[in-house]
């Protein structure tokens, strides 16, 4: 959602690279552009004036690394900056405290609360706790029956609710029936409107009086920009939040929500919903975001990303089959299915350090993922045999697989010649110490071992 924001700064900085010294009128220059990249992706004006004049004051009055270029001594500025713009410090929910942790879900309709009730619920049963949903929109019929599709999807119990109950009722009686089934962490999905009204807020004030509540997120829908900081922070003044959850953070948003939110309101951004998925809930880490706004990526992310789905004996055969040379379309089947698990190719290339430069070139190859959808439909078009042993692969055998995959000849063989250009490549690798996870350790030298 930050390229523009993220090719803005890039020109920016490549300004500065060319001078040699920082000056006061070319740092104002720099500043100058950098407000407008910010007001462009929809920054709050007041937020975008006070994070240039911060970083105008210490890129000219403070003393820099003597190692770093100007632009370096620049980017390094705006980096903090944009961490402390972001939050600082990554935050994430209370579970410590009284029992069982209680989190109301607030936020105008529309925003996600539903979809992101399960969300949460799914990460902290991953974590270990013992999630209890609760319905408590009774306004509109349709979110009860969502949040119980949902809580059987994931596996976690959801409060019989009605629509001719009170929602502060359902609190109460949901608190009980959690303590009976052996839950820790209630999760609240309350109604929501078009636009903020005092009905609404009485409500919640209501079941914030009825029940002691470790958190209350406000649910913020991105791609609303400033509309989404200037409700979050009457909620705020209302409810006094404890964080936010922005959604669709993956569309076309420009980015002015999440770079405001936090010094409008005072409250940080605890996740970001990425997609549509119950999997697509992300914590949300200031620094790891600001690395993604000036071009240097997202490794900590990706790595993560890549634990997340990669089952280590799966990770440990594999890394035999390429010793062994024995990597075969089948398992190139596999991993296709666990990068499409790790989210879709743009945000995983998003998180690569140096791609918006890539990006740049006239020739850039851009991620298509109907190609690999197309990959994926032609590997699942042939036999066992064939995946096994793709030298059998004759021209009749590639005209079914064509047929048989909605595609033509051409996509086979450019399948199968990336493929065949896969081996090549580590067959060259395997000669090379440490080119595989799997390979034996090198003994080190006695002073050395440990």
């Amino acid at each position: 959602m930050f390229e523009n924001l993220t090719d803005r700064l890039e020109g920016v900085f490549k300004k500065l690279r060319g001078h040699g010294i920082l000056t006061e009128e070319n740092i104002e220059e720099a500043m100058r552009e950098v407000r407008m990249a910010l007001l462009d992706a929809d920054v709050n004006f007041k937020v975008a004036k006070d994070f240039v004049a911060s970083i105008a004051e210490k890129a000219v009055g403070r003393e820099v690394s003597k190692s770093l270029s100007p632009g370096q001594q620049v980017i390094k500025i705006v980096h903090q900056e944009l961490v402390d713009l972001l939050g600082g410090d990554t935050q994430q929910i209370r579970l410590d405290g009284r029992q069982p942790v209680t989190i109301m879900m607030a936020g105008l309709q529309g925003s996600g609360k539903t979809t992101t009730s399960g969300k949460l619920a799914r990460m902290l049963k991953e974590k270990g706790r013992k999630p209890y949903l609760v319905p408590a929109d009774v306004y509109r019929p349709a979110a009860i029956e969502q949040l119980q599709v949902l809580g059987e999807r994931i596996g976690v119990p959801v409060h019989p609710s009605s629509t001719d109950m009170n929602p502060v009722d359902i609190c109460r009686m949901a608190m009980d029936a959690a303590a009976v089934q052996g839950c820790d962490t209630l999760i609240i999905d309350t109604a929501g409107r078009l636009h903020v009204d005092e009905h609404l807020m009485d409500e919640l004030k209501e079941i914030r009086k009825a029940i002691h509540l470790s958190e209350i997120l406000f649910v913020a829908d991105s791609m609303t920009g400033q509309d989404a900081v200037t409700v979050a922070d009457t909620f705020n003044q209302a409810l006094e939040i404890s964080g936010v959850i922005l959604t669709k953070m993956e569309g076309d948003a420009r980015g002015g929500a999440a770079l405001s939110i936090k010094k409008v309101t005072g409250k940080p951004i605890k996740f970001v919903g990425i997609g549509e998925g119950l999997d697509a809930l992300e914590i949300f880490h200031p620094d790891r975001v600001a690395s993604r706004i000036l071009g240097m990526g997202d490794v900590l992310t990706l790595i993560e990303k890549a634990e997340a789905v990669v089952d280590k004996k799966q990770a440990d055969e594999l890394a035999k089959k390429l010793q062994k040379n024995q990597f075969t379309l089948e398992d190139f089947l596999d991993q296709i299915q666990q990068i499409k698990k790790m989210g879709s190719l743009e945000q995983i290339l998003s998180m690569v350090p140096g791609i918006n430069k890539l990006k740049q070139l006239k020739d850039a190859p851009k991620p298509d993922e109907r190609e690999l959808a197309k990959t994926e439909a032609i590997i699942r078009s042939m036999t066992l045999k064939e995946r096994r042993n793709h030298k059998i692969i004759n021209p009749s055998r590639r005209q079914r697989i064509a047929n048989g995959s909605g595609t033509d000849v051409a996509d086979v063989n450019r399948v199968l010649k990336s493929y065949s250009s896969m081996l090549k490549m580590m067959e060259k690798m395997r000669g090379k110490p440490g080119a595989f996870s799997g390979q034996k350790r090198r003994k080190l030298p006695k002073g050395l071992r440990r």
